[in-house]
């Protein structure tokens, strides 16, 4: 028998179906949820795992190039024999300078000036004009040609003026520039003449000349002699400067440790690193032999007495002093028949040359040596020493005619100017290198004292007034902060009293600071080499407190230049000038902050002994400025997502510090504070106050006097 449904029985079956479709469409949304999320973690897992691996590769790929750096290191110093026998023996030649001078350039005033045509004058009629406008204006014409010509005569006559005043200016430079060449290979000639007569000065000079020329000495090595010369026994007499232990390098390779994200140094076996020390003495002694004879184009020496020192500090009295770590007396027939280049050096030394050579160099144990120049008794002559001319005691007028020779040994024309109406300048140069070379003012201070900021900002205005490319500020002192932070961006060069005398020592030339050759209150140490800014990084070797210590990563996004720079202040004023930590001032004194070279991803780095610093100190300052030279043009718009990574000495990661942006037109920024509790921890504080006026007006801010 059949029922008929009433219907609510349906209605409650399609709620019930409509119900479980629901169920399952939430079921499979769920289902889909978590699949991209499994999805969205494997894909972050595998993101995280491929930047650790980019980052270990990144990391192994720096500890090999150091690696590679040492082996290279190492393979250079056993070479040294080898490779220094290739080079080219000096030669007399040398010495004489080219009497070729610099062809006179008026420029412009080269060029006559252009006189108007009496063509393009002419009256041109037109249509439609009566006799008298024509004749009016044949007669303008005619006028205005006329005040056109003598506008150019005139100026065509003050063109003349200046050429002429310019060709005297110049032939009598060119005049004096060539007496002084041909005076100076007049004095070559004679050193010549003295050679072959056996004069003692002559000899010592011109080989003194010959190891200070030396193309197979390496660059970094030192170069200090005192000779004399035997003229009977026709011996050179001579002790040379050595290079220290920590040339070989202390470590053998690096290697990166993954767990501690950190690269290790494996130290060189003491039994190596003093095998190949005393191998590179050796190797050094026969290269300033080799060096020697084969200069010897006059014939002037049979044999010669070497001895070789270091100038270090003695470890039995821990004062500095020179050493004698090696000595051998050769004749020049038997040195003639070595093969240099296929020698065991410390053999050939000991053996074959019955030398004698420190069996424990890198304990600096001594050798008597054999004869000294002192022995000779024909008086001795010292280059690089303390013989050398007192800079600080040296008449000015010689000053400044020793800086001139020194821009011309660097390959420049100079000239000292008069003494009256000079504008400033010391020193007239001109460097001949195309794009980067043109007119260089150069002011010489003869100072023990550091120099003022306003001498800096005085060169400054001399350069503008005088239309120079340069301008070069040379001292026997030193610059502060205030003095390097006006000059940075500038064209302005700012060269120390260490820095002259290392340029002196390096092309040839005589000079010392005082007694000790140190200088001046306020100096600084620098590198040599060509008139440049001072480094960046603290060196590795630098001095400072054995405590505890912790680093500062500074990182930013984008491409813009900075430099970074600390201050350690009391309140919002810098203790002194040398705790202002930045370019040219890499360490404060006693070592507890300084500029370290970043490691990815930092992009700058500071160390902090916060503990040793100061009691005086309460705040540490991190400030950051738009490098003038690599970005002059820019601004702190592009510095972004930027911040400080606090590491412990280990480099292991303590906490991250936020920091603020840059904004449009600032050019300058405090990034932040630590400051000192009363308990003595230190807590940081964001900055984010921003200058338009660069470094210079934030340094002000401090109390760093640039004025």
């Amino acid at each position: 028998m059949n029922r008929r449904s009433n219907g609510l029985v349906g209605d409650w079956a399609e709620a019930q179906r409509r119900e479980q479709r629901q169920r399952e469409a939430q079921a499979g949304y769920l289902r889909d949820q978590e699949w991209q999320q499994r999805a969205l973690q494997r894909d972050l897992n595998r993101s995280r795992y491929e930047q650790k691996a980019a980052r270990r590769e990144q990391r192994e790929a720096a500890a090999r190039r150091r690696t590679e750096e040492l082996d290279a290191r190492v393979e250079a110093l056993e070479g040294l024999l080898a490779s220094g026998c290739r080079a080219p023996a000096f030669r007399a030649g040398q010495l004489r300078r080219s009497e070729t001078i610099e062809p006179f350039a008026p420029g412009q005033l080269a060029y006559p000036v252009a006189m108007p045509d009496p063509q393009q004058a002419q009256y041109q009629p037109q249509g439609g004009w009566t006799p008298h406008g024509r004749a009016q204006a044949e007669a303008e014409a005619r006028s205005r040609f006329e005040r056109d010509r003598q506008a150019a005569q005139a100026a065509e006559a003050e063109r003349l003026r200046q050429l002429a005043g310019y060709q005297q200016q110049y032939q009598q430079w060119a005049d004096a520039r060539l007496r002084e060449i041909r005076q100076h290979n007049a004095e070559i000639e004679e050193m010549g003449r003295g050679l072959r007569d056996g004069d003692p000065g002559a000899v010592v000079d011109y080989f003194s000349a010959a190891l200070y020329a030396s193309a197979g000495w390496p660059d970094g090595f030192p170069r200090q002699v005192a000779a004399s010369y035997d003229a009977g026994a026709r011996q050179l007499v001579l002790n040379w400067e050595l290079p220290t232990y920590d040339t070989v390098p202390a470590a053998k390779s690096v290697r990166y440790m993954i767990n501690a994200d950190q690269e290790k140094e494996s130290p060189r076996p003491v039994t190596q690193r003093r095998a190949l020390y005393r191998d590179l003495l050796a190797q050094c002694l026969l290269l300033v032999l080799r060096d020697l004879f084969a200069a010897d184009e006059f014939g002037a020496l049979d044999s010669v007495a070497l001895n070789g020192f270091v100038d270090d500090h003695d470890p039995t009295t821990g004062r500095r002093t020179s050493m004698v770590l090696g000595t051998v007396m050769a004749e020049r027939a038997t040195f003639a028949g070595f093969h240099l280049e296929q020698v065991n050096a410390v053999t050939c030394l000991t053996d074959g040359l019955r030398g004698q050579l420190s069996s424990r160099p890198d304990q600096y144990a001594t050798v008597r040596p054999g004869r000294v120049p002192e022995d000779v008794g024909q008086g001795v002559v010292t280059h690089g020493g303390d013989d050398e001319p007192d800079l600080y005691a040296m008449d000015p007028l010689a000053f400044e005619a020793l800086v001139a020779e020194l821009f011309r040994a660097m390959g420049m024309q100079a000239v000292t100017t008069q003494r009256s109406n000079d504008g400033g300048v010391d020193v007239d140069a001109l460097d001949p290198t195309p794009i980067r070379g043109g007119k260089i003012v150069v002011q010489v201070k003869r100072y023990s004292a550091t120099v003022p900021p306003t001498a800096v900002r005085d060169l400054y205005g001399t350069v503008q007034d005088t239309g120079a490319n340069k301008g070069v500020l040379v001292t026997t002192s030193g610059f502060g902060p205030g003095s390097h932070t006006f000059a940075h961006g500038k064209p302005l060069e700012l060269v120390s009293g260490p820095e002259l005398v290392d340029l002196l020592r390096r092309h040839g030339l005589r000079g010392r600071l005082g007694d000790g050759g140190t200088p001046g209150a306020g100096a600084r140490p620098a590198g040599g080499g060509a008139p440049v800014p001072g480094p960046r990084t603290a060196p590795d070797s630098a001095d400072g407190p054995d405590d505890d210590h912790n680093v500062l990563g500074m990182y930013w996004s984008g491409e813009v230049a900075l430099d970074v720079c600390a201050l350690v202040c009391h309140g919002n004023r810098v203790l002194d000038d040398d705790h202002f930590v930045f370019y040219n001032n890499p360490a404060t004194p006693d070592g507890t902050v300084r500029a370290l070279v970043p490691v990815a991803p930092d992009r700058a780095a500071v160390q902090v002994s916060f503990d040793a610093l100061p009691d005086r100190a309460d705040r540490l300052v991190i400030i950051a400025a738009i490098d003038p030279v690599t970005d002059p043009d820019t601004d702190l718009a592009g510095f972004t997502d930027a911040g400080i990574r606090l590491l412990d000495s280990e480099g292991g990661p303590l906490d991250q510090l936020a920091v603020s942006d840059g904004r449009p037109g600032e050019t300058a920024l405090v990034l932040g504070s630590f400051r000192r509790r009363a308990n003595g921890d230190w807590d940081f504080v964001t900055g984010g106050k921003g200058y338009r006026g660069g470094l210079e007006e934030l340094v002000q801010d401090f109390g760093i006097d640039v004025e």
